[in-house]
């Protein structure tokens, strides 16, 4: 079952196609065909500056389906709440866990127009679970979970994605806040999985700034000890808070790769 809840009864916001947009720019980097010339030129200048960006979004979406088979597989997590998902594409959080659990129920958070009309057609799920798409700002937590509960049961475990959203919240402090109030929602047992950008080089600090040039809404690249900060007062898991291509590789050579610029980790509500 799928159904999508939130704000809709305001107007949809028009899809501007002559202005570059964070999800339409990953999807051109993942091999997606929902982007448009104003992204492929973004993407492109990017990739010039910093040519292993492309790289880096396959590694964070081969984390984003390790983590959730992990949760799902290894510690019984039936509850995802995605936020900040973005378009859809291969191995969505709903189709990695349903394989695993196929009761498995997940909620979908983004507030973009193009979005949205993605996943109505797309994010279907299971007969025996459900999948649910919120339309709501990540800057409002307490409303993000009030409409998740329609869906998810919060008296027991659920695990909260954030991949490549909290750079796009580009104060520290209120990044912080916004992860702090969402744990406040979970009970013991439940999990936060975290993937975003760092600066470690001046190439990516440089594409970074063009990027942020365009019109697309900024993001911020940050440094690995505000990443691992998120995480504050959580059992965060094996192997830490890594590169997402070092976070339980497939095949154990992998770990000898080199590290990718971001850092991402799942810790565990105590």
């Amino acid at each position: 079952m799928v159904t999508v809840t939130g704000r809709n009864e305001r107007p949809a916001n028009p899809i501007d196609t002559s202005v570059p947009h964070s999800a339409r720019i990953w999807n051109y980097w993942l091999g997606g065909k929902d982007n448009y010339p104003s992204d492929w030129a973004a993407g492109e200048e990017y990739l010039r500056v910093f040519p292993h960006m492309a790289v880096l979004a396959m590694e964070q979406r081969g984390f984003h389906g390790r983590a959730t088979r992990f949760l799902a597989a290894e510690h019984g997590i039936h509850q995802f709440l995605d936020v900040g998902t973005g378009l859809p594409t291969m191995d969505n959080t709903h189709e990695v866990a349903q394989r695993v659990a196929p009761d498995a129920r997940i909620v979908y958070v983004d507030n973009d127009p193009m979005v949205l009309s993605h996943a109505r057609a797309l994010l279907n799920s299971t007969p025996q679970g459900r999948t649910d798409y919120i339309d709501a700002d990540v800057r409002d937590p307490d409303d993000i979970v009030e409409h998740a509960k329609r869906t998810l049961d919060f008296s027991r475990p659920v695990a909260v994605m954030m991949l490549g959203i909290l750079g796009h919240v580009t104060d520290y402090d209120q990044a912080r806040d916004i992860v702090y109030r969402l744990v406040a929602h979970l009970v013991p047992g439940s999990y936060l999985v975290i993937c975003d950008g760092i600066r470690a080089s001046e190439a990516r600090a440089a594409a970074q700034a063009g990027y942020n040039d365009t019109g697309a809404a900024p993001y911020r690249l940050r440094a690995p000890a505000e990443i691992a900060a998120f995480f504050q007062g959580l059992e965060i898991l094996p192997p830490g808070v890594v590169a997402p291509n070092r976070w339980r590789p497939a095949h154990p050579e992998l770990m000898s790769a080199p590290e990718v610029e971001a850092r991402a980790a799942v810790g565990r509500v105590r």
